[in-house]
C-alpha cells in the first residue's frame, strides 16, 4: 500500500458548541501534540496545534450565537498531528475538501456534513470520479419539497401580480375593498411561503 505524505485541508469548515470546544480541548494535548489558544476580538479564537517537532495548524473558531463554526485550510505532514486533525474533522462532521497526497497520485475527498460525498483519484495524467454520494429518498423527497414551494412562490406572484392589475381597473369601492381584502391574504401566503 501506499504511504500517505500529507494530508490537505481545503476551506474546510465545523462547527461546536462552546462545551464541545472545550471537551476538545481538553483532549487535544497527547504526549506528541501540545495546543495554545490565541483570543482574538469579538468572540474570535484560534487553537494551535503543534507537534512535538514543531509543525503547527491554526484552526480559527468564530463564535455565531452559541456556536463556534470553525475553518481550516492548511497542509499537515506529521502522522500524529494528521491523527489529531482528522479526528477533529469527523467528530464535529467537517465540510470541505481532504486531499490525502501520495508520491504519485492525490486522492480528493469531499465531505459535507462528515458524510463522504464524492472521492476523486488526481493524478498528472488526469482525474479520475472514484465515488459519488446518491441522494437517498428521504433527501430526494426535501429537493422535492423545495421545487414545489418554489413553485407555489411563483404562483403566489402571478397571483398578487393579477390582483394589482384588476384592482388598478376597479371602478367602485366594493370592488377595491374586496380586491384588497385577496391582496392581503396572498401577500400574507407568500410571505409564509418564503419565510
Amino acid at each position: 500500500m501506499a504511504q500517505r505524505l500529507a494530508m490537505e485541508y481545503v476551506n474546510a469548515t465545523m462547527q461546536m458548541t462552546e462545551f464541545q470546544l472545550n471537551q476538545f480541548l481538553l483532549t487535544a494535548d497527547t504526549s506528541y501534540i501540545s495546543h495554545r489558544v490565541k483570543i482574538l476580538g469579538a468572540g474570535e479564537q484560534e487553537i494551535v496545534l503543534e507537534e512535538a517537532g514543531g509543525e503547527e495548524v491554526h484552526l480559527s473558531f468564530e463564535r455565531k450565537g452559541g456556536i463556534y463554526i470553525g475553518s481550516l485550510s492548511c497542509r499537515v505532514v506529521n502522522p500524529h498531528l494528521i491523527n489529531a486533525v482528522r479526528k477533529l474533522f469527523f467528530m464535529y462532521k467537517g465540510t470541505g475538501t481532504v486531499n490525502r497526497i501520495y508520491k504519485e497520485l492525490t486522492m480528493m475527498y469531499y465531505y459535507e456534513g462528515g458524510s463522504v460525498r464524492r472521492i476523486s483519484e488526481v493524478r498528472p495524467g488526469g482525474t479520475k470520479l472514484i465515488y459519488q454520494h446518491k441522494y437517498s429518498l428521504v433527501e430526494m423527497m426535501s429537493i422535492y419539497k423545495l421545487q414545489t414551494v418554489e413553485q407555489e412562490i411563483e404562483q403566489e406572484r402571478r397571483k398578487i401580480n393579477s390582483l394589482l392589475d384588476l384592482r388598478n381597473t376597479c371602478q367602485h369601492e366594493a370592488d377595491i375593498r374586496e380586491v384588497d381584502e385577496q391582496l392581503a391574504l396572498a401577500a400574507y401566503r407568500l410571505f409564509q411561503l418564503e419565510a
